[in-house]
């Protein structure tokens, strides 16, 4: 396996619609100052929060059980920031929708501009042919709330492509969480 660099993430982004909506360059500023940092790094993607938040919340005294999941163990949240409360913890979605090759592996690791205010952004790896949305996980690890912004950088992939093509990929299985739009609960 090889880590991919950034002349590769392009060409496969524009000629195989591998990420879309696609940026070419880091983006480091926006309209309005300055922004966590998106978009094509050297060795490496920098994907975007979209607006679509859950928050969890204890309203209900749910029990989190991955193999019965309770979703009104979130509060819905759509805003271009959104306020995790200390010790808690929130999905959202990436802005960008992946088409994953057959001979790649993505590793999706947090930014450190948000692991360095005790945010810790964990996503799966995502599979050979494996499409959606990601659903990102973020989670709270200091007594303070946090804030996370919308449309900017909050994660970094990794693209490992192999020199054998998988066996069976994702889609090969139908993985469940195939095609996911929008923040994806788990599902058993």
């Amino acid at each position: 396996m090889s880590i991919k660099s950034d002349r590769w993430i392009r060409e496969m982004a524009i000629n195989y619609r591998m990420i879309e909506p696609f940026e070419p360059h880091q983006v480091r500023a926006g309209s309005h100052g300055k922004i966590v940092s998106h978009g094509t790094s050297s060795y490496g993607y920098d994907i975007r929060c979209a607006n679509e938040f859950k928050v969890f919340t204890n309203i209900n005294s749910a029990v989190v059980d991955p193999k019965n999941f309770a979703a009104e163990s979130f509060v819905n949240v759509v805003s271009d920031v959104c306020i995790i409360p200390p010790n808690s913890f929130a999905l959202a979605r990436s802005v960008e929708y992946f088409r994953i090759p057959r001979s790649v592996l993505v590793i999706c690791l947090g930014k450190s501009t948000y692991a360095r205010c005790g945010i810790i952004v964990n996503v799966t790896p995502l599979e050979p042919e494996w499409e959606g949305h990601i659903t990102l996980e973020f989670s709270n690890t200091t007594p303070l709330p946090a804030k996370i912004y919308a449309n900017e950088g909050v994660a970094q992939l990794l693209f490992l492509e192999s020199d054998q093509v998988c066996e069976t990929s994702y889609k090969d299985r139908n993985g469940k969480y195939q095609g996911q739009k929008g923040v994806t609960l788990p599902i058993t």
